[in-house]
């Protein structure tokens, strides 16, 4: 698979290329820096690695120390690695600021020319790998979207912190020195995007957050970790493999990506959500359902009637945090098998871009159920 770069814009040019959404601080954006302005002169001895930094809580100040809620992001790719000088001892380190935001704030523009640039990126044969700094509240789906558009063997690190850069035991700066280590990690090589924080490393396909507020918040219970840092070394439990149920899509110059809404189960679900969400321009849904994927009767007949209708793409996810949906749990309804409702929708947003069909849609969900 061939993914166009034709757009992008030249390596190490003027900053952030007019971002798509407005910075909250604009007088602290930062242009885009060389390997140089960091440390001179390159030590070709060491591997080299690209840092996109989007914002989130690891480029966030508070007003004091002892404030872990309420902060603003503001920080640059720069005063990040700035802050962790032991860095350019491990790796010979270029930047991008793509956008300086809270993760709830990255759209599918940010997504598309991220992809983009980071396709680019490691086709360069000097380049290690890269790492993606981010918020932690849609660290995953960024993620999840990295696996399945990236296309090279080369490591793509997502890392965030869960306090910000001023705060008494931050963790924004160790986290960024691992991910910039396991980017430059030969080892680390094949094992697709990888999440890292709080000394945890673990696959994009199965990783999510799992608390809003702890450190210790982003792992895989069932799937289970690809490795932990011991004394700022990865050490990787397994060979690198690839999570069965990966899809991997072109990505296009286009970024308007199909629309796909999420529409949570519970009980009195408003059946009428789903006939306003495909009124709205939803081109597929996927609903959190209770249990492995249930919706009450009331709901399940909207939504089947809208799909006998329509045809709209429906797929039927948990809102428990962990599970699987079998296939044929709701009939007319797609399974998401292991992917929760943010990643579903991201595989469900990718294939119909892609022009799929409601078969090819089944069976790119398919890939991840279970062998009988």
């Amino acid at each position: 698979m061939k993914i166009s770069t034709s757009h992008m814009l030249p390596a190490f040019t003027a900053l952030a290329l007019a971002s798509p959404i407005a910075l909250p601080h604009p007088q602290e954006v930062h242009h885009l820096f060389t390997r140089q302005d960091i440390q001179t002169p390159i030590n070709a001895s060491l591997p080299n690695v690209t840092i996109f930094a989007t914002g989130g809580t690891i480029a966030s100040q508070g007003s004091s120390n002892t404030q872990t809620v309420g902060y603003q992001v503001g920080l640059g790719v720069q005063q990040l690695v700035d802050a962790v000088p032991e860095i350019l001892n491990i790796s010979n380190i270029a930047g991008y600021q793509i956008s300086n935001v809270g993760s709830g704030s990255i759209n599918e523009t940010i997504l598309v020319r991220l992809a983009s640039m980071i396709n680019a990126e490691l086709e360069k044969e000097d380049i290690a790998g890269v790492v993606i700094t981010h918020g932690t509240d849609s660290l995953e789906e960024t993620a999840f979207f990295m696996e399945s558009v990236v296309n090279s063997s080369k490591p793509v690190v997502c890392v965030g912190a869960m306090r910000p850069a001023t705060a008494l035991s931050a963790d924004g700066p160790l986290n960024l020195l691992q991910a910039v280590t396991l980017a430059s990690t030969p080892n680390a090589r094949g094992r697709g995007t990888m999440v890292t924080l709080n000394d945890r490393i673990g696959s994009a396909f199965y990783t999510t957050k799992n608390n809003a507020n702890s450190l210790d918040t982003f792992y895989s219970t069932e799937a289970g970790q690809l490795g932990f840092f011991i004394n700022q070394v990865p050490y990787f439990y397994y060979a690198p493999a690839t999570p069965i149920g990966v899809t991997h899509f072109p990505l296009t110059n286009s970024t308007d990506l199909a629309q796909v809404d999420i529409l949570y189960a519970h009980q009195d679900m408003d059946p009428t959500l789903f006939n306003a969400s495909y009124a709205a321009g939803a081109q597929g849904i996927v609903f959190a359902g209770m249990g492995a994927g249930g919706l009450s009767s009331v709901a399940r007949l909207a939504a089947e009637e809208l799909f006998n209708a329509t045809g709209l793409p429906m797929v039927a996810s948990h809102r428990s945090p962990d599970g699987f949906v079998p296939s044929g749990s709701e009939g007319f309804a797609i399974a998401s098998g292991f992917l929760n409702p943010q990643k579903a929708r991201i595989l469900l947003q990718l294939a119909l871009t892609a022009g799929y069909g409601y078969e090819e849609i089944k069976e790119a969900f398919a890939l991840g159920y279970p062998a009988p």
